[in-house]
C-alpha cells in the first residue's frame, strides 16, 4: 500500500523524495506535492514519515503487518 501525502500539510520541501530507498516517489517534481509513482514498491520502511518536517505523510500498513493482526 503506497504511503498517502496529505496536500495541506505538505511544505514541498522534496525529503521525502531525497530519501526514500526505493523511488517510490520517482518523477516528482521540486517544489510541489510528490507524486507516488511505485506504492508497490514501499516496504514501509517509515524514511519518509520520519523525515517530512511538516508531518504530511503517513503509511498505511497491510493488514499482516499490522501490530493487532500479529499479537492474535
Amino acid at each position: 500500500m503506497p504511503p498517502v501525502i496529505d496536500d495541506k500539510k505538505c511544505s514541498k520541501c522534496g525529503l521525502c523524495v531525497e530519501v526514500c530507498p526505493v523511488d517510490v516517489y520517482f518523477g516528482s517534481e521540486k517544489k510541489s506535492v510528490p507524486t507516488v509513482s511505485y506504492g508497490e514498491d514501499c516496504f514501509f520502511c517509515s524514511a519518509c514519515v520520519l523525515e517530512c518536517p511538516a508531518d504530511a505523510i503517513r503509511l498505511r500498513y497491510p493488514l499482516f503487518a499490522q501490530p493487532s493482526y500479529l499479537s492474535g
